[in-house]
């Protein structure tokens, strides 16, 4: 493993089939000019500023959906899909936590598409262990054991997240346990999902998940229900998936899709059922 951890994490995700990293942009590095249609707001900016229930209304007005419930877990999926994946994969996969804030949490609104683009982290420092090749280097800090290290990288989580979920919790009046239900179960399913593919031992990922759930929500964080390994072809190696503990609601916009695989609920044996047909024909999964 190489001391610089960008270059690390981007060397580990090369071979995932889907590794939606966020932009990662060393402190001190200039950045390019933004085009005229980009507005870049940092979560804590777009928060104190009053940008949220603006970005919301007019996201939901021109893409959708018309509902309030999957409008707010929308909303956390295009701001924050690719700094949940950051957080999860490069714990999992290089054993570095990114301590992300968010004012270091960059966030592109396209004026003219009236949508997000691929969000940038700037100038985060890294939790690494004692033994880390990059133990000295200026991006990092330093953690005691795996116990501490785990813990900074759940604190990392709740701070740059906390602004947006909070602003969309009283814009949208959708309940705090479901919005940070939805980050939880994303971090899990974003170290199950490199596991799974890798090969590599599901219920171990799933631990490592569990532990920074675990330091997010000593942080912070609050949900009703955390999600739960679902093995349906334990013999193959990527015969284990998930159910999600809190529901994103995305059936309540588009009735006709029904509810989603991993949805809590959707009865087991369908889901069973669904699964095992994408084991044996990968092109009928979504």
């Amino acid at each position: 493993m190489t001391p610089q951890p960008i270059a690390t994490l981007h060397e580990a995700c090369a071979t995932l089939k889907f590794a939606p990293l966020p932009d990662l942009v060393e402190a001190g590095r200039p950045q390019a000019p933004a085009p005229a249609d980009v507005q870049w707001h940092s979560a804590a900016s777009m928060a104190e500023q009053g940008w949220i229930p603006v970005l919301f209304d007019k996201l939901r007005t021109e893409h959708g959906p018309g509902h309030n419930l999957p409008a707010a877990t929308n909303f956390l999926r295009v701001t924050l899909r690719e700094p949940i994946f950051l957080a999860a994969a490069s714990l999992y996969l290089t054993g570095r936590a990114p301590l992300i804030d968010a004012h270091t949490l960059r966030l592109p609104w396209h004026t003219d598409r009236s949508e997000f683009g691929r969000p940038a982290v700037v100038g985060a420092r890294w939790a690494v262990l004692p033994d880390d090749p990059a133990a000295d280097d200026a991006d990092t800090v330093v953690a005691r054991d795996e116990d501490e290290q785990f813990t900074m990288a759940g604190e990392a989580v709740f701070s740059a997240f906390a602004p947006i979920v909070d602003e969309v919790h009283r814009h949208s009046r959708s309940g705090k346990r479901t919005l940070w239900g939805w980050v939880l179960d994303t971090l899990h399913f974003y170290m199950l999902n490199p596991a799974r593919f890798l090969g590599r031992d599901a219920e171990a990922a799933w631990e490592s998940a569990t532990r920074l759930g675990d330091a997010v929500v000593a942080a912070g964080a609050v949900t009703r229900k955390r999600p739960r390994l679902f093995p349906f072809a334990p013999e193959h190696p990527r015969g284990t998936w998930a159910v999600r503990g809190t529901c994103c609601f995305d059936y309540k916009g588009d009735p006709e899709h029904g509810y989603c695989t991993t949805c809590p609920l959707k009865c087991d044996a369908e889901r069973q059922q669904d699964l095992s047909e994408w084991l044996r024909d990968p092109a009928l999964a979504p």
